[in-house]
């Protein structure tokens, strides 16, 4: 159990990087 813990941090983690980028591209879209 503790390794599938793990794999979901990894998941979670990998999702926030992937939610700043969007929020990058849309402010960069706001001020053009």
């Amino acid at each position: 159990m503790g390794s599938l813990k793990k794999k979901r941090r990894l998941k979670m983690n990998k999702h926030k990087r992937r939610k700043r980028s969007k929020e990058n591209r849309h402010k960069k879209r706001l001020w053009g």
